[in-house]
């Protein structure tokens, strides 16, 4: 409505006071030591924005609920919790709830705590699942700082990586290049998000490497998570608006979403897929599997990696050793019909 005050969040005390979201947090909540005048500043400056904290989450503060938080960061790069096509994120949810029932724990999906607008309260879950934390990620640090049990899937870019449960970025990288290559791609370009996640970066720091090594121009394009299937259409009409012999002739996108806006952008160009440009995409989706060729994709194994981090998770909280499945969580390469030329031949030089 019109001219309605946002609440207060713990961030605006923090302001205010001069001092940390931490400090905040600690003076209500009762937890570390906080000095008594900064104690005073703290709730003074609460009281002139009119913050309340939760008494009800503070009171729970060190009771046991039986509830894991799972954040998933990139959803909020996307212009809906429900993008169209993107069934990762579905199928990562949906197994983490059924392994922690199978434990007898509630999975709760959450917003973000630290966003606009929330109070920064972090107490009504034992411990968090964050999924695809951002550099210099506010809710990691604040869960951190109130010792709350936290496992990242993806490392922070800059954080800590002794809690975080990740994939091999790079490897993954490197296969899908030298598939590229060995169906004779010579110039590969690489379609990139724009969230400061270590899917990015990584993929972005071994595609450089790569083209060093095999003496190509890097030929890169970034684009927002949330721009969809535009964004890959538009990355393809900046890829492509060059002198014919420096077009891609294959183009590695992240999501399913960008790679089918590059394939319709590749049609409306007079392009044809695999015969005059070759696609593949970093995350097996819905648009992957029903574009036209089919597109060669990378399968992350959500559920698998879901399930193994709820359990480590579970580990953490009892103290205990519940086995992990041993099953191989890394990703595999789906190949289709976006990648189908022969192979070029053995000792080929670029």
């Amino acid at each position: 409505m019109k001219g309605q005050r946002s609440r207060p969040t713990i961030h605006d005390v923090a302001r205010r006071a001069g001092v940390s979201a931490t400090t905040v947090s600690h003076t209500f909540t009762g937890n570390g030591t906080v000095a008594a005048r900064t104690q005073e500043i703290v709730r003074e400056s609460a009281a002139e924005l009119g913050y309340r904290p939760d008494p009800l989450a503070r009171g729970l503060r060190n009771t046991r609920h039986g509830v894991i938080g799972l954040v998933i960061r990139q959803l909020h790069s996307f212009d809906s919790l429900l993008p169209t096509g993107v069934d990762y994120f579905l199928r990562f949810a949906g197994a983490a709830a059924l392994t922690a029932l199978e434990h007898d724990y509630a999975l709760m999906l959450v917003p973000d705590p630290t966003g606009e607008g929330r109070s920064g309260d972090t107490s009504l879950c034992d411990g968090y699942l964050i999924a695809d934390p951002v550099h210099g990620d506010r809710l990691t640090d604040l869960i951190r700082s109130q010792r709350i049990p936290l496992l990242t899937i993806g490392y922070e870019p800059g954080g800590p990586t002794d809690d975080a449960l990740s994939l091999d970025n790079t490897t993954i990288t490197l296969d899908v290049l030298d598939h590229l290559a060995e169906r004779g791609a010579r110039r590969i370009a690489v379609v990139l998000g724009t969230d400061e996640n270590a899917w990015n970066i990584d993929t972005e720091r071994a595609y450089r490497d790569w083209t060093a090594r095999h003496g190509q121009r890097p030929i890169i394009s970034a684009r927002a998570e949330s721009d969809g299937t535009a964004g890959g259409r538009n990355a393809a009409g900046e890829l492509f608006d060059v002198a014919d012999d420096l077009r891609p002739d294959a183009v590695y996108a992240m999501t399913g979403r960008q790679a089918a806006g590059v394939m319709e952008a590749l049609a409306d160009l007079g392009l044809t897929v695999p015969d005059d440009v070759l696609i593949a995409c970093g995350s097996d989706s819905e648009h992957t599997r029903t574009s036209r060729p089919a597109i060669t994709s990378v399968q992350l194994h959500p559920h698998l990696l879901a399930s193994a981090a709820v359990i480590t998770m579970i580990n953490m909280l009892e103290h205990s050793d519940h086995p992990v499945p041993e099953t191989d969580l890394r990703p595999t390469l789906e190949i289709r019909g976006s990648t189908a030329r022969p192979e070029r031949p053995t000792g080929e030089r670029w």
